[in-house]
């Protein structure tokens, strides 16, 4: 089962895919995929309603889908959290967890327009897994209990200005918060339906080069630690979205001259279970 959010922006409709491939809308049980949705057991009714047939079938094609989870609190990202990515960049890998945060209207649709800002030289991109948050977690113990507050996981694109971010001064948020630079989806993958989160392949191409291959193995902290972790220093309520980090293979990364995102590109990416997206590069 894959919860979705479909429409145009600011109007999209739940909505769930069962296994055979067919969509359902999910509008007569709930108003929308959220933190009160999840944090209520909907993924259960969901699922239920589903089993029973009790969900009318939505036509699809040529409807734009949207960010899987709506209301989103706040976006709290990971950095250097793959050896190999920290390596590739110059950076020690961290003792600890790298945390920063991104603004939740950041968070666009999988296949949405990427927009360069404007003076942008060093536009990147960044394939991340994204665990989306059903329980209010604060002071957590232990790693079994982080698992218990995951309500699911989506595939994320954690885009970041360069230079905004290491040449500018001040802290990582330049780079990070340009408006459309968190596509996010295309859905919602119930946590009892990912077996392994650190056993998930993860690929991105740009104009069908093949630039990041890795596997959710290679992370520094896995989910659970993150989870616990975080949950000592912020809040996380549900709807809030985690942002796990990228492994090697960003432009920042490459030999000169780095190959940074330009108007007219075609970014691909994908982490298995979880759905694939697809952007066209514009300009704000």
């Amino acid at each position: 089962m894959q919860l979705m959010r479909l429409g145009e922006p600011g109007s999209e409709r739940p909505a769930v895919r069962a296994d055979d491939g067919t969509v359902h809308d999910l509008s007569g049980l709930t108003a929308d995929v959220d933190g009160a949705f999840l944090a209520s057991g909907g993924i259960a009714r969901a699922r239920a309603a589903l089993d029973r047939g009790l969900l009318p079938r939505l036509a699809v094609e040529g409807v734009r889908v949207g960010p899987p989870v709506a209301g989103i609190g706040k976006v709290v990202c990971i950095g250097l959290n793959y050896r190999d990515h920290a390596d590739e960049t110059g950076q020690v890998p961290p003792a600890e967890p790298v945390v920063f945060l991104k603004a939740a209207d950041t968070v666009v649709g999988p296949d949405d327009e990427v927009l360069l800002p404007r003076r942008s030289v060093k536009t990147d991109w960044e394939v991340e897994l994204g665990v989306v948050i059903g329980r209010t977690a604060r002071y957590l113990d232990s790693a079994e209990e982080a698992l218990d507050h995951v309500a699911g996981y989506a595939l994320s694109h954690d885009v970041s200005e360069r230079e905004f971010q290491l040449e500018r001064g001040g802290q990582w948020d330049k780079g990070k918060n340009c408006e459309t630079f968190n596509p996010l989806g295309p859905f919602l993958g119930p946590a009892d339906e990912v077996p392994d989160p650190q056993d998930l392949g993860m690929r991105l191409r740009v104009n069908g080069r093949l630039r990041q291959d890795s596997s959710t193995r290679r992370m520094i902290f896995p989910v659970a630690e993150l989870v616990r972790y975080l949950s000592w220093f912020v809040v996380l309520r549900p709807g809030d979205l985690i942002n796990t980090g990228t492994p090697a293979g960003v432009a920042l990364g490459q030999p000169e001259p780095k190959p940074y995102l330009r108007e007219g590109d075609v970014v691909e990416l994908e982490i298995d279970g979880l759905g694939a997206q697809r952007q066209r590069i514009g300009q704000a």
